[in-house]
């Protein structure tokens, strides 16, 4: 499997030159193997690019901007696409790769693949991240995870020791009790008495 950028590399466009380079940086950081087509220097790369990208991908002018990703011949999008991958962690499986071992994307596709927390992390105490990595998942993914570590020794230990009362909170000051109130006459006259 290759993955195949559409690039422009005659491209007016500081913007797109700037999201091509992302995409290019970050294959290259990770030794992704990818192939650069580019669509200003050859006419077939760019009505290969045109025909492949789908009609509910497309833009509303119907022209679709490089980059634009493929893995061999399926459409796996475009920069926003990418960059929301990338944020979420999810770019080889935006690529259609699979992760490589260690990553947190190989990670958090055992956890839901397994249903279950490693031992490893157990031992670190770092449950917690990975319920926030299971955000974007299937609801029965977190509720799985969700009860995993409600039935944690660990997790409900600290939180008996670390019991939060109301009473140790301070409360915050209002507006209201923070002016002043004017004293009025009939209050000054009975001070004065």
């Amino acid at each position: 499997m290759v993955i195949k950028v559409f690039i422009a590399s005659q491209s007016g466009s500081t913007a797109i030159k700037k999201k091509q380079q992302d995409v290019l940086g970050f294959l290259e950081a990770n030794k992704i193997d990818f192939k650069e087509l580019d669509i200003a220097a050859n006419e077939d790369n760019r009505k290969w690019m045109r025909e492949n990208v789908p009609g509910e991908k497309r833009p509303q002018n119907g022209i679709p901007l490089p980059p634009q990703i493929f893995n061999d011949e399926l459409y796996c999008g475009d920069f926003e696409a990418f960059f929301n991958a990338k944020e979420d962690n999810g770019v080889y499986a935006f690529l259609g790769l699979d992760p490589p071992p260690g990553s947190k994307e190989a990670h958090q596709a055992a956890i839901i693949q397994n249903g279950e927390v490693p031992e490893n992390d157990k031992a670190d105490g770092n449950e917690q991240h990975l319920l926030i990595a299971a955000e974007d998942q299937p609801e029965e993914n977190i509720e799985m995870l969700h009860n995993h570590f409600e039935q944690s020794p660990d997790i409900n230990a600290k939180e008996e020791k670390e019991p939060e009362t109301e009473d140790e909170e301070e409360q915050p000051v209002t507006e209201e009790e923070d002016e002043e109130q004017p004293v009025t006459e009939e209050e000054d006259e009975v001070d004065e008495s």
